[in-house]
């Protein structure tokens, strides 16, 4: 047997056990997805009520402001939102949602189930994901990445919210705004579940996943990939981008765009922080190694 030979044979085994090991920690996350997603689906109709919540205060807050001839106060849709106000007086506090397709209301469901699903089984997964990549870290680097373990979660959670208690009563109060009654004309909205559901689930997945802006930038810092300084030069340039991508991932109106477009320059602007902060300790931590060996 050659020396190449035996160094690939010698290799082999090992390949072998992360091959293995991969495929039992795929398996629980196929496991884990499958079951929150069974979970959510029992509870689907549940979840589409909480989610329909924002609509709900929308619609009321406007027909409480066309009873008295007023547009109604964006403060007051927020706190009724939250549920420190409670819905105006004179305002509709029932809201309906249509389905035109036999089926659409159990693929609306599915779809809940399946975006539940995702959220669920999220920690589970990135739980796997360190496992599986910790024996291949130094200790020092297994104790940067746990943080980041629970930052995602937090940081996707903060997005969602901002979604659900922010953007989305704004958006639909918005949209009601636009109906017209006059003259015997009406103009009235009259959204489909399937399409509302999805305009809930593509916000709340796409603020969540901006949201980890920190945490991306922050794992490039650390990889020595993204400096402080590179961050700062090239910020009219992320700036643009941001812009850019509020604009793709939201809504067609200039609200939905600057709720995201503000909220990412300010978390771009911590992850500058957040990266110097690292170039900072290293620094220290190089320090503290050459006088040791002085």
């Amino acid at each position: 047997m050659t020396r190449d030979e035996s160094e690939i044979e010698a290799s082999r085994a090992p390949l072998m056990d992360h091959l293995i090991e991969l495929r039992g920690r795929l398996v629980v996350c196929v496991i884990a997805f499958v079951l929150a997603f069974f979970l959510c689906f029992f509870f689907a109709a549940q979840i589409q009520i909480v989610l329909i919540k924002p609509f709900q205060a929308a619609s009321a807050v406007h027909a409480a402001a066309a009873a008295t001839g007023g547009h109604g106060s964006m403060i007051d849709l927020l706190m009724v939102t939250a549920g420190l106000k409670p819905i105006p007086e004179g305002g509709q506090a029932a809201v309906t949602l249509i389905a035109t397709a036999p089926l659409e209301q159990l693929f609306s469901k599915m779809k809940i189930a399946g975006f539940g699903a995702i959220v669920l089984a999220f920690p589970i997964v990135a739980w796997q994901l360190y496992r599986f990549v910790a024996p291949g870290l130094y200790r020092n680097e297994r104790g940067a990445f746990l943080p980041f373990l629970i930052a995602a979660p937090v940081l996707f959670c903060l997005g969602g919210g901002l979604v659900y208690f922010v953007m989305l009563p704004l958006v639909m109060w918005f949209s009601l705004s636009q109906q017209i009654v006059s003259d015997g004309i009406s103009v009235a909205l009259m959204t489909k579940i399937s399409e509302y559901l999805s305009l809930v689930t593509s916000l709340i997945l796409a603020f969540g996943l901006c949201f980890q802006l920190p945490v991306i930038t922050t794992l490039l810092g650390i990889a020595g990939i993204v400096s402080s300084k590179m961050m700062a030069e090239v910020r009219r340039y992320a700036i643009v981008a941001v812009v850019v991508v509020a604009a793709v991932v939201t809504p067609p109106d200039p609200i939905s765009q600057l709720m995201l477009a503000v909220p990412l320059v300010l978390l771009y602007e911590i992850s500058i922080w957040c990266v110097r902060a690292i170039e900072w300790r290293r620094g220290k931590g190089e320090v503290v190694e050459d006088q040791a060996i002085a």
